[in-house]
C-alpha cells in the first residue's frame, strides 16, 4: 500500500496551503491561529468525525488536498453536507496494522490529513510523522488522543433537532466542544456549534438558539448521518 500512496504523493503536491490552513469561520474560535498550522496535531475525540471533516472543509474548497486515513464506512455525503469538495479528498479506509506507513506517505504529499490510528500511538512513531508532516507542510487532524497534540478537541455534549414524538426528518445538529491543547492553547474554552443547521450551514451556536434550530427551507432533505 505504502508504495502505490508514494507513488501518487507527487501529484497531490500540486497545491500547498500557506502557513496556515484555512478553516471554516465558525471552527476558527477553536484554534488558537484560526487555522490549522501544518505540522502541527489537532485531536479531535468524543466521536467527532463530523467535526474532523469540517475542519478540513475551508481546505479543500481553496484546492488543498486533503486525505482520510482509517475511516472505514466514512459518510462521503455527510462530508460533502458539511462543506467538504469531495474532489479533493483521498480516502484510505482500511490500512490496518501498516497505518503508519500509510500516513507517513500521504503526509508528504497532502495539506491535511485526517488520521484514525489503528490501536495505540507510539511516541515514536507520532514523533516521525509530526517531523514529516513539518517538513511537507502537512496539518495532521487525529481522530482521538495523541501525544504532544498542540489543540486537543472533545465533543462534550450533541443533540439533533427535527424529531418530534419520536417522528421526523433530522435537519440539525447542534454540538457543543471544549478545546484546550498547549502553549497559545493552553486555556479552555466551550463552544457552541450547528453541524450543519437547518439551513446546511457551519455556524456558532447563539444563546438566542441554545434550544431550537431555525426552520428549514421548504424541500430541504434530511441530513446524512456521520
Amino acid at each position: 500500500m505504502e508504495a502505490s500512496l508514494a507513488v501518487l504523493a507527487p501529484q497531490l503536491q500540486l497545491s500547498r496551503p500557506g502557513p496556515l490552513v484555512p478553516v471554516l469561520p465558525a471552527l476558527e474560535g477553536l484554534l488558537p491561529d484560526a487555522g490549522l498550522r501544518p505540522g502541527a496535531v489537532v485531536s479531535v475525540s468524543g466521536g467527532g468525525t463530523a467535526l474532523l471533516l469540517a475542519l478540513a472543509a475551508a481546505a479543500t474548497t481553496s484546492g488543498t488536498w486533503c486525505a482520510a486515513l482509517g475511516f472505514e464506512g466514512l459518510g462521503l455525503l455527510a462530508a460533502a453536507e458539511l462543506g467538504v469538495d469531495l474532489a479533493r479528498l483521498v480516502v484510505v479506509e482500511t490500512p490496518g496494522e501498516r497505518w503508519a506507513q500509510a500516513a507517513l506517505a500521504l503526509a508528504d504529499g497532502v495539506g491535511v490529513l485526517l488520521l484514525r490510528p489503528a490501536g495505540a500511538v507510539d511516541a515514536r512513531v507520532a514523533e516521525r510523522l509530526v517531523t514529516v508532516a513539518r517538513r511537507a507542510g502537512c496539518a495532521l487532524v487525529v481522530d482521538g488522543p495523541w501525544p504532544g497534540a498542540r489543540v486537543r478537541l472533545r465533543v462534550v455534549s450533541r443533540s439533533w433537532e427535527g424529531v418530534g414524538q419520536g417522528r421526523g426528518r433530522l435537519r440539525a445538529r447542534r454540538i457543543e466542544v471544549r478545546a484546550g491543547g498547549r502553549g497559545a492553547a493552553a486555556r479552555e474554552h466551550r463552544i457552541a456549534l450547528w453541524m450543519p443547521d437547518a439551513h446546511g450551514a457551519v455556524r456558532v451556536a447563539g444563546p438566542a438558539d441554545r434550544e431550537h434550530a431555525p426552520a428549514a427551507p421548504a424541500g430541504r432533505a434530511p441530513l446524512a448521518v456521520l
